[in-house]
């Protein structure tokens, strides 16, 4: 189950670890016309202690993600009907 350790409203990402796997990551919401849902982005846990340290070094990541920059680091790939980030 993900668990979110920091959520930057202004910039729309969270920062969190999954409890089952242990894996670290930064979510972003996304739309797709039917339903909202979150993107999943793993990282490895120096980059998640330094984006919990600094969570404005995390912004130009969670940008990246929504130009879908980072899709190798999707938890969950998406189906065909792939939302917009929000």
């Amino acid at each position: 189950m993900p668990r979110n350790t920091y959520l930057s409203r202004e910039h729309r990402f969270w920062l969190g670890r999954d409890d089952a796997s242990g894996r670290n990551y930064v979510a972003i919401p996304v739309t797709n016309g039917l339903v909202d849902y979150i993107e999943y982005y793993g990282i490895a846990p120096v980059t998640y202690e330094r984006f919990l340290a600094d969570p404005s070094l995390a912004v130009p990541f969670a940008e990246e993600c929504r130009a879908r920059l980072h899709d190798d680091l999707l938890i969950q790939k998406p189906g065909w009907n792939r939302g917009l980030p929000i």
